[in-house]
């Protein structure tokens, strides 16, 4: 049975209408990631230094002072004994003040204790005790 021009024209209509939502979303996700940039953008230059306010995409070269990071992390392996670089990580995050809450802050702390562990490893510091979820264990030798 042929389509009556009403529903032909309703189709034509509906694949028009389409096409413009499909470009209203386009500009929409370019808008959302332009506004994305200026709120970055802002935090950085408001910045005051404050550890609390530090977020993931914070440059922690300066976080800590030279060897801070280290001297937390041989003290917390030295009074509680072997912890993972996972735990490492959160405890320097809550002795550093900031917000342990925040995932990706301490996914990014978590990565620098691993930079810094493995250097003090080729030093013969601290020692890897085994496996723990899935990360490193350490341990004072």
């Amino acid at each position: 049975m042929a389509k009556s021009r009403t529903v032909e024209s309703l189709e034509v209509k509906r694949a028009q209408i389409a096409e413009v939502v499909a470009a209203y979303e386009a500009k929409l996700a370019q808008a959302k990631t332009d506004l994305a940039h200026i709120t970055a953008a802002i935090a950085i230059f408001e910045a005051t230094g404050d550890r609390k306010a530090a977020t993931a995409y914070v440059n922690f070269a300066r976080i800590w002072k030279q060897r801070e990071l280290l001297t937390l992390c041989l003290s917390f392996l030295e009074s509680d004994g072997p912890l993972s670089t996972r735990e490492l990580a959160v405890r320097a995050v809550k002795a550093s003040n900031m917000d342990a809450a925040d995932t990706m802050l301490t996914k990014t702390v978590t990565n620098k204790v691993v930079y810094v562990m493995r250097a003090q490893e080729k030093r013969r510091a601290v020692q890897r005790a085994g496996m723990k979820d899935g990360v490193c264990l350490w341990a004072i030798p």
